[in-house]
């Protein structure tokens, strides 16, 4: 099947009691042993459960991967993946994540004995010159929050096969519509169903997508043992979303484009961070392993930013990203505020930088909105 096809009908079938199209909701903590010590598939909702089964499945055949396990949060599942590492590992991290990602990381896994390198994965050389003998890991986003900075995965996933180090990236900003990096060789691939995957801005949830069975038991064995499990709901939101991710990816990428065309020519707009553009330093490597630049569009202002976001009206101000409402952060007070002051600069994302999530409105008027708050230029 193609990938619209599998959009609607990966992880379902008709319910064969009632014959429902739509999968139902097993709102259930408890399942019926066959007998004794005989479990079905599902014997309790932490372990199993029928949604998140079906969620699972659908999002393991979007990827191209061997099983998708369905968790409470993108960060219950970022902190599922870092579990399989053990006290003395190193990590190799891109250094503009998400900062939930990179708070975890530097603050609290650090505590429990595992080392991090953060680093622009933009040069082979640089990557290789950071591994060191206990390097376990490498993680990765591409795009990357905010910045929108791109990987080149084929040769992060090369490098790390030299030295069997497991990759994992995560693929929130880019879905499985426009990037499925199992595709170039890596080995977990992790998401934010909260963003685009649900796509509505109505659920919190998570996802990690594994290569090999042995990969399989062990997330398996995490998500049962720590207790990160998305609820049969949360899966069923998600579920749904899905079955319109192209047509949602597709317009969220053209307005994005539009707009970036627009801020790019705009005189209060300093840089655009857009790797559709041309002038994107990674746009060859994105048109290479991209089937689309997703809709995340970043850019540093010139001028005073709380004046520019107070005169948004169709932007909302709001943290978070991927859904119909077109929203506005301003990452060092939002996003990325629980980064420190220097690992934020030195990763660039300074007090000018602007993040917009494209959303489903019409483009016109996503444009409109920002001309009014962005006016002129100071000396204009």
């Amino acid at each position: 099947m193609r990938f619209n096809t599998k959009s609607v009908h990966s992880g379902r079938k008709p319910d064969p009691v009632t014959g429902a199209i739509s999968t139902p909701i097993y709102q259930t903590s408890t399942f019926l042993f066959e007998d004794f010590d005989k479990p079905r598939e599902c014997d309790y909702s932490r372990t199993n459960n029928p949604n998140r089964l079906a969620l699972g499945r659908a999002i393991a055949d979007l990827e191209g991967g061997h099983q998708g396990f369905i968790f409470a949060s993108g960060m219950a599942a970022v902190t599922t993946a870092i579990h399989l590492l053990k006290a003395g590992d190193h990590v190799i991290s891109c250094d503009d994540l998400y900062g939930g990602s990179h708070r975890l990381f530097s603050e609290i896994i650090t505590k429990f004995g595992i080392e991090f390198t953060f680093l622009r994965l933009d040069e082979e050389q640089k990557l290789r010159d950071a591994i060191k003998p206990n390097t376990k890991m490498i993680w990765i986003e591409t795009p990357s929050n905010p910045l929108l900075n791109i990987t080149d995965l084929e040769m992060v996933s090369r490098v790390a096969s030299e030295h069997e180090i497991l990759t994992v990236c995560d693929n929130t900003f880019s879905t499985p519509y426009f990037l499925r990096p199992i595709e170039y060789g890596i080995d977990l691939v992790l998401h934010s169903t909260t963003k685009y995957l649900n796509g509505h801005c109505d659920v919190i949830g998570g996802a990690i997508v594994t290569t090999t069975e042995k990969l399989s038991e062990e997330i398996q064995f995490l998500l049962n043992g720590m207790g990160t499990n998305a609820s049969p709901f949360d899966s069923w939101l998600v579920l749904r979303g899905i079955k319109t991710l192209p047509v949602r990816m597709d317009r969220h990428a053209e307005s994005s484009m539009k707009i970036a065309r627009y801020l790019d020519e705009h005189p209060r707009v300093k840089e655009v961070f857009y790797p559709g553009l041309t002038s994107h330093p990674g746009h060859e490597i994105a048109k290479k392993q991209m089937d689309g630049y997703g809709g995340v569009v970043s850019f540093r202002i010139e001028g005073e930013v709380p004046e520019f976001l107070r005169k948004l009206e169709i932007f909302y101000l709001a943290e978070s990203l991927g859904g119909a409402d077109s929203l506005v952060e301003h990452a060092a007070t939002m996003s990325h505020a629980s980064m420190n002051e220097e690992a934020r600069i030195k990763a660039g994302i300074t007090d000018d930088l602007i993040r917009l999530s494209i959303g489903l409105e019409d483009v016109e008027d996503l444009i409109g909105d920002l001309e009014k708050a962005l006016g002129r230029s100071k000396t204009g």
